[in-house]
């Protein structure tokens, strides 16, 4: 979401390169190219104006540090006001038992989905969600959360007949009683717009079912209309929280830079992807690192530590260790890998590759991959010693690839049994050689081609 931002953001930085000291000459240039990202990120013009007028401050009559340089140190400036602009630490729901959250927000902002993803964080937490449906008004809205609830294993309520919705909230609070859940969370109905239909029927709900969260679930390509929205919700139904979606979108992200200093509302979650998975608590200095291009590697780790079998992960560290890495092996890391979520995703995570655009070929590419493991027979992939030619083409036809495709893995593979068993010699003074020659192993994960992808 934020590409765009970041890549102006460090062109800003760029022009400072070679200044001995900060002053508001040298600055009035790459600030108003800071203000310029902003305000194309969508960005509220006041939310802009002001984070610009406190930079400029703290900058301004700054001797450059040495080893520092003057781009590295704004950095620096931005970096602190970017957190304090989202909101400084991480905003806890309440830790109430039992815990009510009610959803508001517009019709497609994805409250439906975000209920469900949000039920299972907290499951994972210790609660005993359920799920109430209180969106009588679109169609499918209450078969949609039901299925939600079913794939994720989360209590539901729902009443098909009542177009009561403050009663079909009460009744959810027995039903969430009667079978002892400890997290309900009311699914409210959206429209397109705010009117006062809407805005009546929610605080008619937050008056019956007393609600000890309110959350606002905003899509993150509303950009300054977002804010808006906001500040209505909240007058009506005073927020306790706000959820930004679809943050893996092309959205210029000005919404997330915006709501929090308009309202006084914390963002307290984001959905990044269309899976339930893709939910994560929000913090505002992780996301102010990959907004300046800095990576989130404590994310990319505690991502890692949830969806990566632990035993596996040993288990295929100790055949590299000895060099006993096959093609089943691979196939086994390449699904590990997959349940981290995209290549693109991964690398906004490392530091200085947020920019990097993998496009659909290297996703292609390890589908590819994949194909020609699986059209091996076991003890192929066991032994790829034993894929002569004939075994090849047939690969090759099961995998709906070239030849050369299959060739062209097998290459892989043996570079890296190569490397692992320069690891298990301990000879990595050979290894430094053949990694810094020109003839050396190419890099990139097995399947992806070799090499870094390009900027």
């Amino acid at each position: 979401m934020f590409e765009s931002l970041t890549e102006k953001l460090g062109q800003a930085m760029r022009n400072l390169r070679g200044v001995g000291k900060l002053s508001e000459e040298n600055m009035e240039a790459a600030l108003k190219e800071v203000r310029t990202a902003l305000l194309s990120a969508d960005v509220h013009f006041k939310v802009a104006r002001e984070f610009i007028d406190r930079v400029k401050a703290a900058c301004v009559g700054q001797e450059v540090i040495k080893s520092v340089t003057p781009g590295q140190q704004v950095i620096k400036i931005i970096h602190d006001e970017l957190v304090a602009l989202l909101g400084e630490g991480a905003t806890a729901l309440s830790q109430k038992k039992p815990l009510k959250i009610m959803l508001v927000g517009l019709q497609g902002g994805g409250k439906t989905t975000t209920a469900a993803k949000l039920g299972r964080l907290l499951q994972k937490k210790g609660y005993a969600p359920m799920l109430a449906a209180c969106d009588i008004y679109r169609p499918a809205a209450i078969d949609q959360l039901e299925v939600l609830a079913k794939q994720e294993n989360l209590g539901f309520f729902a009443d098909r007949t009542s177009r009561d919705v403050p009663a079909i909230g009460v009744a959810a609070m027995k039903e969430a009683d009667r079978t002892s859940a400890t997290l309900t969370i009311f699914d409210t109905a959206g429209r397109l717009q705010i009117d006062e239909a809407l805005i009546q029927e929610i605080k008619d709900l937050k008056a019956r079912v007393q609600p000890d969260e309110v959350l606002l679930v905003a899509d993150g390509a509303l950009g300054q209309e977002a804010v808006n929205v906001a500040r209505t919700f909240h007058e009506a139904v005073q927020l306790t929280g706000l959820v930004l979606t679809k943050l893996d979108g092309d959205a210029r992200g000005g919404a997330a830079l915006s709501m929090k200093s308009v309202t006084g509302v914390p963002i307290k979650f984001v959905g990044t992807g269309e899976k339930v998975g893709d939910f994560d608590v929000f913090y505002p200095d992780r996301m102010a690192q990959r907004i300046l291009g800095m990576g989130d590697v404590v994310s990319l780790v505690e991502r890692a530590q949830e969806v990566i079998d632990q035993k596996e992960a040993e288990r295929m560290a100790e055949k590299m260790r000895k060099a006993d890495f096959n093609l089943e092996d691979m196939l086994d890391q390449m699904r590990q890998i997959k349940k981290l979520g995209s290549m693109e995703s991964l690398l906004s995570m490392m530091p200085g590759m947020s920019g990097v655009k993998l496009g659909d070929e290297a996703e292609g590419q390890m589908k590819r991959t994949e194909a020609i493991i699986l059209s091996m027979t076991r003890k192929e992939r066991q032994n790829p010693n034993v894929l002569n030619g004939s075994r090849r083409l047939r690969i090759a036809k099961g995998s709906g690839v070239g030849v050369s495709e299959v060739n062209a893995l097998l290459k892989q593979y043996a570079q890296m049994r190569k490397m692992m068993k320069m690891f298990k010699g301990g000879n990595m003074k050979k290894l430094m050689r053949q990694m810094g020659g020109k003839g050396g192993p190419g890099g990139g994960f097995p399947g992806m081609g070799g090499g870094m992808p390009r900027m």
